[in-house]
């Protein structure tokens, strides 16, 4: 699909609406992924025919090629212009979903998820780069944030609409659910495409060095890596307390659940909040710095739960979610901060695709590596957990620091105050 190249003309008065379109667009293909999310697994077994570990593979690898593809996509669309990438890319994604539709065979599964994955993590960091031409520097961690809300409200949407099909339990359910999904997309598509057009930024010539620029660039590399192991987070939530809850603590079943739509419920209400305060490098590290801290505090706290009595292990597993998604959400709006504020000027894409690496990475190794430590080390596992978020949270000062050294002079600057630095925290 060819990329139309956005006329140059820069964007530096960008229209009051576009943080609204981009909410709504987030809004509306979160609730095809929220959809997706709940009832992939039995589509592909019960309608498709696939083993779960057929299943996983084909998952992992197809992730595992859209993480490394989210670089030079993003590439694409700092010398294209981001809306249009992100146009084609919406589009993309709408069209591999309704290729599920027709897979019945395991090779025909492999193509169609790796092109789902590919589109996915291009249209990621095409987006981030679309974002970071219409909204000014200093506003970016809050137009991400009401993002995140917006795709969380989403999300619960389209885990409704999901959980109908999950109790209907029928090949035509499924089906229904993955035409939701390709015309959510399809539909962010469409409300992408209504934007205003950003100025192409990669410039004309000196493609190839250009392309490598974020391979080469070994601080923000550390960054990034530091990053992921606080992603960690993500399968924390989804995977390894269900786990934990179920094989080592009385608490009720439902409490899964109940910690789940918590979770969900903070982001939507209180991201917005939390990142109001993260206006540029020094706000953000110290907002990376402090998620570390309430994460290893949470996962101190998961770990006296089991052995206690039901209702006992129920209040302090609630007290620990609260602690996690409090770090989670201080985590995400420096981590933010710290992307935009990091990436030279018109890179924006090719940094945010490498970037956003650590999400696929996260779900990738999350759960081999959380289940060992938490359902393999009990609560031992759980406080080195905790040690790994404290230590790259601690860790994440000196890298930017070392990362800016890097880029100053030819990196925007997203902070408040424009003349203080990380360096002169």
């Amino acid at each position: 699909m060819s990329l139309p190249t956005a006329p140059a003309r820069s964007v530096s008065r960008p229209r009051r609406s576009a943080p609204r379109g981009l909410a709504l667009a987030q809004l509306v293909n979160s609730v095809g992924d929220g959809a997706f999310y709940v009832t992939s697994a039995l589509y592909f077994s019960r309608v498709v025919g696939l083993t779960p570990g057929r299943i996983g593979l084909g998952l992992t690898l197809a992730w595992a090629v859209g993480a490394v593809a989210g670089v030079p996509l993003g590439h694409l669309a700092d010398r294209r212009g981001p809306r249009g990438a992100t146009v084609a890319l919406a589009a993309a994604t709408s069209l591999s979903v309704a290729g599920l539709l027709l897979v019945r065979s395991y090779a025909a599964f492999l193509l169609v998820v790796l092109a789902y994955a590919i589109a996915q993590c291009g249209l990621a960091a095409a987006r981030q780069s679309l974002l970071a031409g219409l909204v000014e520097p200093g506003a970016r961690t809050g137009v991400l944030a009401r993002l995140q809300a917006a795709g969380n409200a989403g999300i619960a949407v389209g885990a409704g609409i999901g959980a109908v099909a999950l109790h209907l339990d029928t090949s035509a359910a499924y089906l229904c659910v993955l035409g939701v999904d390709a015309l959510a997309f399809a539909g962010c598509a469409v409300l992408l495409g209504r934007l205003p057009a950003v100025e192409a930024g990669g410039g004309s010539g000196g493609g190839e060095r250009r392309s490598a620029t974020v391979l080469r660039d070994r601080p923000f590399a550390l960054v990034t890596f530091l990053n992921t192991v606080m992603l960690l987070r993500m399968p924390l939530i989804s995977l390894a307390l269900p786990l934990w809850i179920a094989e080592h603590t009385a608490a009720p079943g439902w409490s899964v659940s109940a910690l789940l739509v918590l979770n969900t419920g903070a982001v939507m209400l209180f991201q917005v909040r939390t990142a109001a305060g993260v206006t540029g490098l020094p706000g953000a590290v110290r907002a990376v710095r402090s998620g570390g801290v309430l994460m290893l505090a949470s996962c101190a706290v998961f770990a006296v739960s089991g052995g206690l009595a039901a209702w006992a292990a129920l209040v302090v597993l609630v007290a620990g979610a609260v602690l996690l998604v409090w770090g989670e959400m201080r985590q995400s709006a420096g981590a933010w901060q710290i992307a935009f504020d990091l990436a030279p000027a018109g890179r924006q894409g090719q940094y945010q695709g490498f970037f956003g690496v650590g999400v696929p990475v996260a779900r990738m190794v999350g759960p081999v590596l959380l289940t060992t430590l938490v359902i393999g080390g009990g609560v031992t596992g759980w406080l080195v957990l905790g040690g790994l978020f404290l230590a790259a949270g601690a860790a994440m000062g000196p890298a930017v620091r070392r990362a800016e050294r890097r880029t100053v002079g030819n990196a925007p600057r997203s902070t408040g105050n424009p003349g203080k630095t990380v360096l002169e925290e």
